[in-house]
């Protein structure tokens, strides 16, 4: 045993030890090329805006300063903008990932006879829809413009969760959902004390999805709260400004314009601005992935493969 060991573990053969090598700077490069864009645009948030249009900011700031940050969230509505995109995001990824699961949960039960037919409809809304104008329409209709439940109904079911989530359900024991119906608990309470339960991981990816999907978005507000101000997210906000500092001439002009500040303005470029707000946009929802990653594998590993 001790030898067998000895020649599996300190004694390797050479192709062994050079694959090992080529894998590990393969993986360092790919980590290198993944983090540096993000790294880059912190340096230069945390830079000094004018010390910054001289270039030559890779992964560090030659200037630090954090008058960048100070100048962003002066903007009274940069709060009210990352208020709205957190309940949104709650709302939106909490009532989705229920709705989805309910959904699934009856699509997958072999007694339901209209399964294939209600998963035949849902596919065809994956590949077919009415079009901007008629979702706009129909949001007019039901009066949702100009609310916060606009960011919340039309996304409630997404059927590539649902198909994730019905996938792992049709995995799991029958046994044990035959044992609660012997107890007397019905479906509902089949569905919510067992079902849910036992999804953890699958919720918890889905989850994922659902949320990131919520917190990028910004067209929906464009097309349906963009005359309401309450109602703004941080990412709309985002692209006003990214937008406005890329058609501005005078960046003095436009940062006075933005912050209302001409002492602060002249501290900020729209460069400056908009690496500032990518951060700011990009880190709440970076730092939900530390918490959701061992579920996230082991969701999409069991909810790919039936049984």
């Amino acid at each position: 045993m001790g030898k067998g060991k000895a020649v599996h573990g300190r004694f390797r053969a050479p192709s062994d030890r050079i694959f090992d090598a080529c894998n590990i700077v393969f993986m360092l490069c790919l980590m290198v090329f993944t983090l540096y864009p993000f790294l880059n645009t912190l340096a230069v948030s945390l830079n000094e805006a004018n010390d910054s249009i001289r270039g030559g900011i890779y992964l560090w700031p030659r200037e630090f300063t954090w008058s960048n940050y100070e100048f962003v969230f002066k903007e009274a509505t940069i709060f009210h903008a990352t208020l709205i995109s957190v309940l949104r995001t709650v709302a939106g990824t909490v009532t989705s990932v229920f709705c989805c699961a309910m959904v699934a949960y009856t699509i997958s039960r072999p007694e339901y006879v209209l399964r294939k037919f209600v998963s035949i409809a849902f596919i065809l809304t994956m590949y077919f829809s009415g079009g901007l104008i008629p979702n706009f329409l129909l949001i007019r209709e039901l009066g949702m413009l100009g609310t916060f439940w606009v960011y919340v109904v039309p996304g409630l079911i997404g059927v590539f969760n649902v198909i994730v989530i019905r996938s792992f359900i049709e995995g799991l024991p029958e046994g044990i959902l035959e044992s609660a119906r012997i107890d007397g608990a019905g479906e509902f309470a089949t569905f919510m004390r067992i079902v849910l339960p036992l999804c953890v991981p699958v919720l918890a990816t889905v989850s994922l999805f659902t949320a990131v999907s919520q917190w990028n978005s910004w067209f929906d507000v464009f097309l349906y709260n963009s005359s309401y101000e309450q109602w703004s997210t941080l990412q709309y906000e985002l692209m006003k400004i990214l937008q406005n500092s890329n058609t501005s001439v005078n960046a003095q002009d436009y940062a006075s314009q933005f912050a209302g500040s001409e002492n602060l303005a002249k501290s900020v470029t729209p460069t400056s601005i908009r690496a500032t707000m990518t951060i700011v946009a990009s880190v709440p929802i970076i730092l939900v992935y530390p918490f959701l990653q061992k579920y996230f594998v082991k969701g999409m590993t069991l909810g790919g493969v039936k049984g």
